[in-house]
């Protein structure tokens, strides 16, 4: 009975942090010194898993993770929160920002796991706007979750193979204000600690912000619940590879309420959609990046997505241009680091040509 209370305790993990950084780093250290892993097989690879893991961040507006090696890429991020937000389900608009998409989530037009179809078109309800409008009458519910994943089309087929190549790794959020703060639980089937824990971050602390924007409280924790959070056997290097950098501060606060940030983010799709146009000119990309009337939370997304739109159509004076407009130190420090990031594959590829 001991040993398997004990073995039973080895499973279950709690990791806390002030920064999303720091929060990152904890499973990371864990997993090089293969305390509590498990080696386990998947369609993908081997991977060392973490079951059953629990990370709480204390501040949810330090969302970004610097240290990751490589370097992520903000402007994807941001444009994975404003695609979100807006019910898309269109593989093309995310693509062009991470053109290695289609490689883990599939070829076709759609993304059959979208988080944003899901949230606010699939089941025949908008639940981004129900939950908002319930919070806002009753507080203090509990009856809050604002669910993701579909077993009709998300549980494998007869022979246990996969419906679709993107199924959703993320299940629910539950939702509740407590002490005047709002509080985010997110769970999670599956999270690789490497290329999505980052990036889920983001995505689902924005939410957080947004909601308590909407709602006039303060934000309170973020807790992400993992039940299978893992890295591959493929990329076990790179975690002795990480940096140390400290987080520069996030500056920018959304503020805007429920039906102004739903036309808002309506806009910054369309001045991303006209980015991302074959053929775009210089001139057209500026000007969809400059928005003067918006808060300033979203003209500096603008500023970091026009930045990178632009390093993508072969546009750098003008990537540069609009790069140095943002005045959020915590998004600023991330597109350095991705712009390095590229600078040094760009000089890789040169030396392999010289050879």
């Amino acid at each position: 009975m001991k040993k398997s209370l004990k073995k039973a305790r080895e499973r279950v993990h709690l990791f806390t942090a002030t920064t999303a950084d720091e929060l990152w780093s904890q499973p990371i250290e864990k997993i090089r010194h293969r305390q509590g892993t498990i080696e386990q097989p998947s369609r993908d690879g081997l991977t060392l898993e973490l079951l059953h893991t629990c990370l709480v961040l204390e501040n949810p507006l330090q969302r970004w993770v610097v240290n990751r090696v490589p370097a992520m890429n903000p402007a994807f991020a941001l444009a994975e929160v404003v695609w979100i937000l807006n019910g898309r389900n269109d593989s093309a608009f995310l693509n062009f920002w991470n053109p290695k998409l289609p490689k883990f989530q599939g070829s076709g037009d759609m993304y059959h796991g979208a988080y944003g179809f899901r949230l606010r078109r699939l089941f025949g309800i908008d639940q981004v706007r129900k939950s908002y409008e319930t919070l806002a009458q009753v507080p203090h519910s509990r009856q809050v979750v604002l669910q993701i994943w579909d077993p009709r089309g998300d549980l494998p087929v007869e022979n246990g193979q996969p419906r679709d190549q993107d199924i959703p790794c993320n299940l629910c959020a539950m939702v509740k204000v407590r002490e005047g703060k709002l509080e985010w639980v997110q769970v999670m089937r599956s999270n690789d600690l490497v290329l999505g824990l980052p990036h889920n971050l983001v995505q689902f602390t924005y939410l957080q912000e947004m909601f308590a924007a909407w709602l006039g409280c303060g934000i309170g924790t973020y807790t992400h619940f993992s039940d299978s959070l893992h890295i591959y056997n493929r990329d076990i290097d790179a975690l002795d590879c990480v940096n140390t950098d400290a987080p520069q501060p996030n500056t920018d606060r959304w503020s805007t309420g429920f039906d102004e940030t739903m036309i808002l983010i309506e806009e910054l799709a369309d001045r991303m959609d006209i980015m991302r146009q074959q053929g775009v000119t210089e001139k057209h990309l500026h000007r969809a990046c400059t928005a003067p009337d918006i808060p300033r939370v979203a003209q500096n997304l603008l500023w970091i997505v026009g930045a990178d739109a632009a390093r993508r159509w072969q546009m750098s004076d003008l990537s540069k241009t609009l790069a140095k407009q943002c005045s959020n130190p915590s998004l600023t420090q991330m597109w350095n680091q991705w712009l390095r990031r590229q600078e040094d594959r760009h000089v890789r590829e040169l030396r392999r040509n010289d050879e």
